[in-house]
């Protein structure tokens, strides 16, 4: 009968201790990588958090007097401000302004519903062109292509559909020298839902597919090799192989997106109009919605309500969501 040698209980500290300092010197490079995220994180997210108590409070501006410990004119405003309760909230609910609110609130969710699908197929189907091209310099160049859209300005997009679509723009002098009547998109309603898609599908796909692109690729190329021998088409690798291996990715990222369904591309929908008041109906979100309440004066509480109720709403329907496709594929629940 053997006897087994137990090790003491300061062995098995000096074990863990060295075992944490192991783990974190083997991944300092991760580490070191992730710093710049979670700093931008830290001022552009969480440090900016206690501003959500405007949403409860009638702000007023107001000099912090000489002996008081806070000199900051806004901070001191922000503390001493009376709290007002619900009542911001009661401004979008007003009979004279809830069909201004309906119509913020129906286009930021129609315009974030057609992009998600729209850009979801488009997306998984660039990646999947994108893998399926044998020569790697093409493959890299086309999508790297594709790709620089992203880091092109709204601004500038912005100068190129005017000059596409104001009353003598490029599109009017063609269909002009058709004999055709020209029309200037600032004051067409029906136009601008199919400019939004078209620039964010030229914006954003590029960038969308990279995701996909690193998930299809780290598939074994053995499994499409099997398939092609036994006669599988590329329809039904992509069906059988492809899909399921980049289900959870797609499931993730919409699980986001939904939370997001409040939210929109301020830039995009601020820029393009220009400012053309016959189409605000259709251009309109509820980002556009704060950013004019912000810029004409109205009382601070009023913006600040409905950007609180855009990120309770969309934390719900993340829950909710989540929740979904827990009872359905647990496997590909967030949390």
């Amino acid at each position: 009968m053997s006897i087994g040698i137990r090790p003491s209980a300061k062995s098995n500290s000096l074990k863990k201790k060295k075992w944490g300092k192991y783990k974190i010197y083997t991944n300092v490079s991760f580490l070191t990588m992730v710093i710049p995220g979670a700093i931008w994180l830290f001022l552009f997210s969480y440090l900016p958090m206690p501003g959500i108590l405007l949403a409860f409070k009638t702000y007023h501006f107001s000099m912090p007097p000489a002996d008081f410990w806070i000199k900051n004119k806004f901070i001191y405003s922000f503390i001493k401000s009376p709290w007002a309760g619900l009542s911001n909230f009661e401004y979008l609910t007003i009979p004279t302004n809830i069909s201004t609110t309906v119509m913020y609130i129906r286009n930021t969710i129609v315009y974030n519903l057609l992009f998600m699908v729209v850009g979801l197929v488009l997306s998984v189907a660039l990646a999947v062109i994108i893998f399926e091209i044998k020569n790697r310099f093409w493959a890299k160049l086309y999508h790297s292509v594709l790709f620089l859209p992203f880091f092109i300005s709204w601004i500038v997009v912005a100068y190129v559909v005017y000059a596409l679509g104001n009353y003598n723009g490029i599109i009017n002098s063609i269909l002009s020298s058709h004999g055709i009547a020209p029309f200037e998109v600032y004051k067409v309603k029906a136009a601008w839902p199919v400019i939004f898609l078209l620039a964010n599908i030229w914006k954003y796909t590029g960038n969308g597919s990279i995701i996909y692109l690193a998930v299809i690729t780290s598939i074994d190329r053995e499994l499409y090799e099997a398939a092609a021998m036994d006669g599988a088409t590329k329809w039904k690798q992509f069906v059988h192989i492809t899909l399921p291996q980049i289900m959870p990715v797609i499931v993730l990222l919409q699980i986001l997106a939904v939370g997001r369904i409040l939210g929109s591309d301020f830039d995009m929908f601020y820029t393009l109009p220009n400012g053309a008041a016959v189409v605000k109906n259709v251009t309109n979100t509820i980002d556009v919605f704060v950013y004019n309440m912000l810029r004409t004066g109205s009382p601070i509480g009023f913006p600040a309500a409905a950007s609180v109720l855009q990120s309770i709403v969309g934390f719900i329907l993340i829950l909710v969501t989540n929740t979904i496709v827990r009872k359905t594929r647990p496997e590909l629940a967030l949390f």
